[in-house]
This record gives structure tokens, C-alpha cells and sequence, in this order.
């Protein structure tokens, strides 16, 4: 059979055609699986916890927190930034020294923290959610009070533990459309800034907030079993089994401690991996989801 020009092109229209369709069918698919998880969120605080370690791949997150925001949710985006804060405490000849997972922070160290976490990756993350279309207002838990702490102990220096959250100024700067991003320094008791670990603060925020969902964006999938399956759903008494028997340990210790103790006040606690791409809304508005939740 000779096939003319004519209907060589009349060939390609209708395999375009066919393959615009198919895609608008997909496009609607998606969008019914998302719509009614798309209005369980209209409205609903998110905190959401960027690790340090995924901050190499903060673009994604920042895009789907940005989308989210557009949906009508309230994300707070609460930071961390361990390995860059250790590599600037290199520079300036200070070694990193660690107790029980903590940072140990004397004077000059605290002066390097909030250098890093306030004055740099704040506001890397403030600018670049902007860039992404959103409005995003950068803040510390000194800023109104937000944060205030009591010191752990002597030997870790001025490191803190959340003792109460100001709900106020991230209420009104959500009710407005902005993303109040926050940087884990708090209030001490005798007024000095105190270095708070970042995953408790975000849990602590959570509380404060009432927040519908707590998530934490890891270097990991989320909690595994013993043979190192993803465990996609537990219950607040499973992950105390799990911490019980050693099955789950080493860093993801105190992330499910803190996950455990948002579960208070907070209806849902995730963790997924940060470094997967978009991994916040596949999370949060398919059925399969992409990590560990809580409840």
C-alpha cells in the first residue's frame, strides 16, 4: 500500500490527538484522586520540617509547599542545618562536639548557629520560595516571643528545650497567604538566644499550632522494619514497640520521639524522604502516599 503525504500527515494529527488525550485522561485521573485530599487541607496549619541534610534538594519541597499554599493549606516551614552549620564552625577553627545527639553550644558556637540557620539559610529559603511564586516571611523563635526554652543541661551550654509557643504571629501571617519559614533559636529564660534541635521544635510548633499534619522531609524513606521495609502506616503504640525492641534506632530515634509527642495536640505525623522528587504531594494527596505515617 503507497501512502501518500496526505495521509502520512493525517497519521501523525490523529497519533497527536489520541496522545492529548490520553494524557487529559491521566490529568483528570490525578486531579479526582487529589480533590477530596485537596479539601481535607483547605484551611488546615502543615508544619513542615526541612532537615539539613535535604536541603541539597530543597527546590521540590519549596515548589509542593508553594503549591500547597495556593490549595488553601497553611504550610510552616521550620529548618534545620546541621552539616553547614559544622562546616562553617571548620572554618573558623571551632570542632563540633555532640552530646546524646545534641549540639553542644558554647558562646562562640551559638554566635555560628544563628549566623548559618538565621542569617543564611532562612533567608536562602525566604528568597527562593519567592522565586517559586509564593510570599514566604522569614522569622526566629526570638522574633515576638515565638519560641521560649529552658536550658537541657550545663555540659550542652546554650542548647534548649521548647517550653511554649506564641501561636499569634504565625496565625496572622498565614491568615495573610504567607509562609512563615522559622529558624530553630528560642528564647532563653534569662532572655539569651538557646540553640533548639530542629526536629523538636517543629514537633513543639505542631503542638502549639494544633497543626493538622506534622512532617518531617529526611535522608530517609521513613521507618523500616526489621528487614528494611518501608512501614507506610503505625499507630502511636506500634512505634513504641518498635523503639522498645531496637527496630527502630541510631538518628531515627529521636525523630519518632518527637513524632510521638506531636501526636498529642497534631492528627497525623509523616516522614518521608526528602531527597525524592515532589515527595510532599505525593504524600499528602494520593492513596499510596511515599513514606511513614502516624497516628
Amino acid at each position: 500500500m503507497t501512502m501518500t503525504a496526505g495521509s502520512l500527515t493525517a497519521s501523525v494529527e490523529d497519533l497527536a490527538a489520541a496522545s492529548q488525550v490520553a494524557r487529559h485522561a491521566v490529568i483528570a485521573q490525578v486531579l479526582k484522586e487529589a480533590q477530596p485530599y485537596i479539601e481535607r487541607l483547605r484551611g488546615k496549619t502543615l508544619v513542615i520540617k526541612l532537615g539539613g541534610s535535604t536541603l541539597d534538594n530543597q527546590q521540590d519541597a519549596l515548589e509542593d509547599i508553594v503549591w500547597l499554599r495556593g490549595l488553601g493549606a497553611r504550610p510552616v516551614l521550620v529548618h534545620g542545618g546541621g552539616a553547614e552549620i559544622n562546616g562553617w564552625l571548620k572554618r573558623v577553627g571551632i570542632e563540633p562536639r555532640f552530646e546524646h545527639g545534641l549540639r553542644v553550644t558554647d558562646e562562640e558556637t551559638l554566635d555560628v548557629v544563628r549566623m548559618v540557620l538565621v542569617g543564611k539559610i532562612n533567608g536562602d529559603l525566604v528568597r527562593l520560595v519567592g522565586r517559586l511564586g509564593g510570599r514566604a516571611v522569614g522569622l526566629s523563635g526570638l522574633d515576638g516571643q515565638l519560641l521560649r526554652a529552658r536550658r537541657v543541661s550545663p555540659e550542652l551550654g546554650q542548647v534548649g528545650t521548647v517550653t511554649d509557643v506564641t501561636a499569634g504571629p504565625i496565625e496572622v501571617l498565614s491568615a495573610a497567604g504567607y509562609i512563615p519559614v522559622i529558624a530553630p533559636i528560642a528564647l532563653g529564660e534569662d532572655g539569651e538566644p538557646l540553640n533548639v534541635n530542629a526536629d523538636d521544635a517543629a514537633a513543639d510548633l505542631a503542638r502549639g499550632l494544633h497543626a493538622a499534619k506534622l512532617l518531617y522531609l529526611s535522608d530517609v524513606p521513613g521507618i523500616l522494619d526489621r528487614n528494611g521495609a518501608l512501614l507506610s502506616e503505625l499507630t502511636h503504640q506500634e512505634v513504641e514497640a518498635l523503639l522498645a525492641d531496637g527496630t527502630t534506632s541510631g538518628g531515627m530515634v529521636p525523630k519518632a520521639r518527637a513524632c510521638l509527642r506531636a501526636l498529642d495536640a497534631t492528627e497525623r505525623v509523616h516522614i518521608v524522604d526528602g531527597r525524592d522528587s515532589h515527595v510532599l504531594i505525593r504524600e499528602l494527596l494520593t492513596h499510596e502516599g511515599a513514606g511513614t505515617m502516624i497516628t
